[in-house]
Protein backbone atom coordinates (compact mmCIF):
# COMPACT_ATOMS: atom_id res chain seq x y z
CA UNK A 1 0.00 0.00 0.00
CA UNK A 2 1.17 3.49 -0.97
CA UNK A 3 2.40 5.33 2.06
CA UNK A 4 0.34 8.54 1.10
CA UNK A 5 -2.68 6.18 1.64
CA UNK A 6 -1.41 4.39 4.74
CA UNK A 7 -1.37 7.77 6.26
CA UNK A 8 -4.82 8.66 5.15
CA UNK A 9 -5.94 5.15 7.06
CA UNK A 10 -3.80 5.94 9.73
CA UNK A 11 -4.68 9.61 10.61
CA UNK A 12 -8.59 8.98 10.00
CA UNK A 13 -10.08 5.25 9.92
CA UNK A 14 -7.78 3.81 12.28
CA UNK A 15 -8.14 6.49 14.70
CA UNK A 16 -12.11 6.08 14.21
CA UNK A 17 -12.30 2.09 14.88
CA UNK A 18 -11.14 2.10 18.58
CA UNK A 19 -13.73 2.91 20.95
CA UNK A 20 -17.07 4.61 20.26
CA UNK A 21 -17.84 8.34 20.23
CA UNK A 22 -19.44 10.46 22.84
CA UNK A 23 -16.32 9.98 25.43
CA UNK A 24 -14.79 13.11 27.28
CA UNK A 25 -11.81 12.64 24.80
CA UNK A 26 -13.62 13.40 21.72
CA UNK A 27 -16.18 15.71 22.61
CA UNK A 28 -16.81 18.95 21.18
CA UNK A 29 -14.21 18.16 19.00
CA UNK A 30 -14.04 21.10 16.32
CA UNK A 31 -13.79 19.98 12.10
CA UNK A 32 -10.45 22.07 11.88
CA UNK A 33 -6.87 21.47 10.48
CA UNK A 34 -4.12 22.54 12.63
CA UNK A 35 -0.77 23.23 10.84
CA UNK A 36 2.11 20.95 12.07
CA UNK A 37 5.94 21.12 11.63
CA UNK A 38 8.08 17.97 12.35
CA UNK A 39 11.13 19.13 13.92
CA UNK A 40 12.75 15.97 14.70
CA UNK A 41 12.48 12.32 13.53
CA UNK A 42 15.06 9.31 14.43
CA UNK A 43 14.22 5.40 14.76
CA UNK A 44 18.03 3.54 14.12
CA UNK A 45 18.06 1.94 10.97
CA UNK A 46 19.79 -1.05 12.38
CA UNK A 47 18.82 -2.44 15.15
CA UNK A 48 19.10 -6.40 16.75
CA UNK A 49 17.21 -8.65 18.24
CA UNK A 50 16.85 -8.23 22.67
CA UNK A 51 18.91 -4.75 22.15
CA UNK A 52 16.50 -1.72 23.16
CA UNK A 53 16.16 1.22 21.21
CA UNK A 54 14.36 4.77 21.32
CA UNK A 55 11.92 5.98 18.32
CA UNK A 56 11.69 10.16 18.80
CA UNK A 57 9.32 11.89 17.19
CA UNK A 58 9.01 15.64 18.17
CA UNK A 59 6.71 18.66 16.38
CA UNK A 60 6.05 22.00 16.87
CA UNK A 61 2.21 23.37 17.02
CA UNK A 62 2.48 26.06 14.26
CA UNK A 63 -1.27 26.89 14.08
CA UNK A 64 -2.35 30.20 15.21
CA UNK A 65 -4.51 28.39 17.97
CA UNK A 66 -4.04 25.39 20.30
CA UNK A 67 -4.11 21.85 18.96
CA UNK A 68 -7.23 20.01 21.31
CA UNK A 69 -5.36 17.00 21.88
CA UNK A 70 -1.90 15.77 20.18
CA UNK A 71 -2.69 11.90 18.48
CA UNK A 72 0.12 9.75 16.93
CA UNK A 73 -0.62 6.68 15.17
CA UNK A 74 2.40 3.99 14.92
CA UNK A 75 1.93 1.22 12.38
CA UNK A 76 3.96 -1.73 12.21
CA UNK A 77 5.22 -2.29 15.70
CA UNK A 78 3.39 -5.88 15.18
CA UNK A 79 2.48 -8.14 12.39
CA UNK A 80 -0.17 -10.82 11.73
CA UNK A 81 0.72 -14.52 12.39
CA UNK A 82 -1.32 -16.74 10.48
CA UNK A 83 -0.09 -19.67 13.23
CA UNK A 84 -3.55 -21.18 13.45
CA UNK A 85 -5.29 -21.26 17.14
CA UNK A 86 -3.96 -18.03 18.11
CA UNK A 87 -6.57 -15.79 20.14
CA UNK A 88 -4.96 -12.60 18.76
CA UNK A 89 -3.45 -12.75 15.23
CA UNK A 90 -1.08 -9.81 16.20
CA UNK A 91 2.37 -10.79 17.15
CA UNK A 92 5.24 -8.22 18.21
CA UNK A 93 8.05 -6.94 16.04
CA UNK A 94 9.30 -4.33 18.71
CA UNK A 95 7.72 -4.91 22.40
CA UNK A 96 6.83 -1.60 23.76
CA UNK A 97 8.42 -0.98 27.25
CA UNK A 98 7.34 2.70 27.34
CA UNK A 99 4.80 5.01 25.53
CA UNK A 100 4.90 8.68 25.27
CA UNK A 101 3.43 10.75 28.10
CA UNK A 102 4.24 10.88 31.67
CA UNK A 103 3.70 7.88 33.62
CA UNK A 104 0.64 7.64 35.39
CA UNK A 105 1.02 8.02 39.51
CA UNK A 106 0.10 4.13 41.31
CA UNK A 107 -2.32 4.87 44.19
CA UNK A 108 -0.46 2.66 46.29
CA UNK A 109 3.48 2.28 46.62
CA UNK A 110 4.78 -0.15 44.02
CA UNK A 111 7.81 -1.21 41.85
CA UNK A 112 7.50 -0.53 38.24
CA UNK A 113 9.21 -3.10 36.28
CA UNK A 114 7.89 -1.50 32.64
CA UNK A 115 6.63 1.87 32.98
CA UNK A 116 3.91 2.44 29.93
CA UNK A 117 3.60 6.23 30.17
CA UNK A 118 0.55 7.84 30.24
CA UNK A 119 -0.80 8.52 26.75
CA UNK A 120 -2.11 5.39 25.81
CA UNK A 121 -5.51 5.46 24.51
CA UNK A 122 -8.19 2.71 23.80
CA UNK A 123 -7.90 2.82 20.10
CA UNK A 124 -5.28 0.47 18.03
CA UNK A 125 -1.63 1.78 18.14
CA UNK A 126 -2.61 5.55 19.02
CA UNK A 127 -1.51 7.74 21.80
CA UNK A 128 -3.03 11.11 22.62
CA UNK A 129 -1.22 13.49 24.25
CA UNK A 130 -3.75 16.44 25.30
CA UNK A 131 -3.95 19.88 23.69
CA UNK A 132 -0.73 21.90 22.23
CA UNK A 133 -0.38 25.50 22.50
CA UNK A 134 0.39 27.45 19.52
CA UNK A 135 3.76 27.29 18.75
CA UNK A 136 4.69 24.79 21.40
CA UNK A 137 6.43 21.90 20.34
CA UNK A 138 5.87 17.97 21.41
CA UNK A 139 8.55 15.37 21.77
CA UNK A 140 7.40 11.66 22.19
CA UNK A 141 9.70 8.56 22.68
CA UNK A 142 8.85 4.82 22.38
CA UNK A 143 10.99 3.03 24.27
CA UNK A 144 11.18 -0.41 22.83
CA UNK A 145 12.94 -3.86 22.27
CA UNK A 146 13.38 -5.97 19.15
CA UNK A 147 11.72 -9.51 19.07
CA UNK A 148 11.76 -10.46 15.54
CA UNK A 149 14.37 -10.17 13.05
CA UNK A 150 13.73 -9.09 9.49
CA UNK A 151 13.18 -5.48 7.32
CA UNK A 152 10.32 -3.69 8.33
CA UNK A 153 8.42 0.16 7.34
CA UNK A 154 7.12 1.96 10.15
CA UNK A 155 4.46 4.47 9.63
CA UNK A 156 3.49 7.34 11.87
CA UNK A 157 0.61 9.40 11.82
CA UNK A 158 -0.20 13.09 13.81
CA UNK A 159 -4.04 14.03 14.17
CA UNK A 160 -4.89 16.55 16.14
CA UNK A 161 -7.68 14.81 18.05
CA UNK A 162 -9.29 11.31 18.45
CA UNK A 163 -12.57 12.04 16.54
CA UNK A 164 -11.10 12.46 13.31
CA UNK A 165 -12.85 16.02 12.84
CA UNK A 166 -9.68 17.51 13.78
CA UNK A 167 -6.60 17.16 11.36
CA UNK A 168 -3.05 17.75 11.58
CA UNK A 169 -1.08 18.61 8.31
CA UNK A 170 2.61 19.12 7.76
CA UNK A 171 3.73 22.35 5.09
CA UNK A 172 4.63 19.64 2.63
CA UNK A 173 1.12 17.82 2.54
CA UNK A 174 -0.49 14.90 5.46
CA UNK A 175 1.47 14.60 8.67
CA UNK A 176 2.70 11.45 8.21
CA UNK A 177 6.49 9.73 7.60
CA UNK A 178 8.53 6.27 7.80
CA UNK A 179 11.08 4.76 9.23
CA UNK A 180 13.00 1.86 7.25
CA UNK A 181 14.67 -0.78 9.85
CA UNK A 182 16.55 -3.54 9.58
CA UNK A 183 16.64 -6.09 12.56
CA UNK A 184 19.42 -8.55 12.89
CA UNK A 185 18.74 -11.57 14.23
CA UNK A 186 20.98 -11.97 17.22
CA UNK A 187 22.05 -9.33 19.36
CA UNK A 188 25.71 -7.90 19.69
CA UNK A 189 28.07 -8.97 21.55
CA UNK A 190 28.17 -7.77 25.25
CA UNK A 191 30.39 -8.48 28.94
CA UNK A 192 29.88 -7.70 32.79
CA UNK A 193 33.21 -5.55 32.94
CA UNK A 194 34.67 -6.95 36.02
CA UNK A 195 35.89 -3.34 37.35
CA UNK A 196 32.56 -2.06 37.18
CA UNK A 197 29.79 -4.43 37.20
CA UNK A 198 28.53 -2.60 33.94
CA UNK A 199 27.18 -4.31 31.14
CA UNK A 200 29.36 -3.16 28.41
CA UNK A 201 29.65 -3.12 24.41
CA UNK A 202 31.90 -6.16 22.85
CA UNK A 203 33.45 -9.62 23.87
CA UNK A 204 35.53 -9.88 27.21
CA UNK A 205 39.00 -9.89 26.08
CA UNK A 206 40.29 -10.18 29.75
CA UNK A 207 41.61 -13.82 30.71
CA UNK A 208 40.75 -15.53 34.27
CA UNK A 209 43.81 -13.81 36.40
CA UNK A 210 41.96 -11.21 36.40
CA UNK A 211 38.78 -12.53 37.38
CA UNK A 212 40.86 -13.55 40.23
CA UNK A 213 41.34 -17.66 39.27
Amino acid sequence: MPVLALGASLAGGTLAAGCGGGSPATAGEPSKTFQLELVRASFPAKQSVAKRERMLLSVRNTSAKTIPNLVATVDSFNYSSNYPGLADRRRPVWVIERGPGQPALAPVESQEVSIPGGGQTAYVNTWALGPLAAHQTETLFWGVVPVKAGAYTVHYAFAAGLAGNAKARLASGPAIGHFHVVIAPKPPPTHVDPKTGQVVPGPYAGNASELGH
